[in-house]
């Protein structure tokens, strides 16, 4: 059977009429124990899965999801990686999510896809310009690669770039940003993360926990209760659903995020372009299909529908930049639901509950930290101390008031 993926393995497979090749992941059965469990299998429950295993040698891991593998956010976001933030603590971490991207194809000897296109951020007037000479100095301060230009460059660096109403005054670019393909992300983290011997279990819904005395002692699923004092969440905008569920109520509230994508065309778009005077940011994926973001819907839901307003308002914002794309259709529209934090900054660490650990809060910001996120929420449950990049991320922070707003830093959506 063919485990690692590579050229000549193609090739042999190919003779072979593809007979070789194996499941990427085991689909396990449940045990009656582990020494962890993490609930979600989206990018940020795999990628904790898999360093659980990788760095810190738990192999009696579970990862268990209630639906299948990849099937909430990490299916439905526009797929944008950056470390563009203002404030020390958050850079750090977003970079360090960026550098872990850019090795994961060969660590995990999976393909995702991994273009680093460069993200460009406009401004429109003078209020935009000095926004981003503000967030081009607080990035270089904190080591993290930022180059301004001025309008003429952005024209010319982006040629389809022609707006009307909203002259291009600079752009902000870093270089090092880009895309990658969410479901490979996944996939890559499940395959991985099976290999080192984490039991992989879809169709397996949390309906409780199991608490003695403040320590948690295990879950109860739609597939039995499984036993475990070790107990991390990575749920994204359900996270205050389940966290209910043992008790405890989190400082989040869950919105539905929108999200587009054209028509494919030829390739004509090869970096992202987010207008802060437009509200909409676009890239082109690897089939051609122009990937458009909106908003948040402006009230409190879990609904995964699209919605009319925000299409329109996209449609304009694209429209303006890029009239070229103005005969475009829309080929389909839907929405994540995301977790939204006061000050915009993620929760990563225990909670009031010995051995039950969190990975939230992480608004519309996910995709991007999902190696560093998962990296951090199994260290902190392997060694029940924060790791030195999320020690500003904890909930402790919501009784100190030592919050780090991002939203206001960085004047993008999270």
């Amino acid at each position: 059977m063919t485990r690692a993926y590579s050229a000549l393995a193609l090739l042999r497979e190919g003779l072979n009429a593809q007979r070789g090749w194996e499941p990427a992941w085991r689909d396990a059965e449940p045990k009656r124990a582990y020494d962890a469990i993490v609930i979600g299998g989206g990018g940020h429950g795999l990628a904790t899965a898999y360093y659980l295993a990788k760095n810190h040698g738990l192999a009696n891991v579970a990862l268990i999801e209630r639906g299948w593998l990849g099937g909430g956010n990490t299916g439905r976001n526009t797929t944008v990686i950056r470390s563009n933030y203002f404030f020390p603590e958050s850079a750090a971490f977003y970079d360090f999510s960026v550098k872990l991207y850019e090795t994961m194809s060969r660590d995990l000897n999976y393909n995702i896809m991994f273009s680093q296109r460069g993200m460009w951020m406009l401004a429109h007037d003078r209020h935009g310009v000095e926004m981003l000479r503000r967030s081009a100095n607080a990035m270089r301060l904190n080591g993290v690669d930022a180059d301004l230009h001025d309008g003429a460059e952005v024209l010319r660096r982006i040629p389809q770039l022609a707006p009307t109403r909203f002259p291009v005054l600079a752009g902000l670019l870093q270089p090092r940003a880009g895309t990658a393909r969410h479901d490979a992300v996944a996939w890559a983290y499940a395959r991985g993360a099976s290999a080192l011997g984490v039991d992989v279990i879809q169709n397996c819904e949390v309906t409780g926990f199991e608490i003695e005395s403040g320590h948690v002692k295990g879950v109860k699923t739609s597939r039995g209760t499984i036993a475990s004092d070790c107990i991390g969440m990575a749920v994204a905008g359900h996270s205050s659903v389940v966290a209910a569920k043992a008790g405890l109520k989190l400082p989040v509230q869950s919105y539905a995020l929108q999200a587009f994508v054209s028509e494919p065309v030829k390739p004509c778009l090869d970096t992202v372009v987010l207008s802060p005077a437009t509200g909409t940011y676009l890239s082109q994926s690897d089939k051609g299909e122009l990937v458009i973001g909106a908003g948040l819907d402006l009230y409190l839901s879990y609904a995964l529908r699209g919605s009319l307003p925000w299409m329109e308002r996209a449609a304009a914002g694209v429209v303006e930049m890029f009239p070229a794309f103005s005969r475009l259709r829309f080929l389909r529209q839907w929405a994540g639901i995301v977790d939204v934090v006061h000050d915009s900054t993620p929760i990563i660490g225990q909670t009031p509950i010995d051995g039950l650990y969190i990975n939230c809060g992480w608004g519309t910001g996910g995709f991007k930290a999902i190696p560093a996120g998962g990296w951090c929420l199994a260290h902190a449950m392997a060694t029940g101390k924060p790791h030195t990049l999320a020690e500003a991320f904890t909930l402790e922070r919501f009784r100190t008031g030592g919050l780090i707003d991002e939203a206001s830093a960085s004047g993008i959506a999270h």
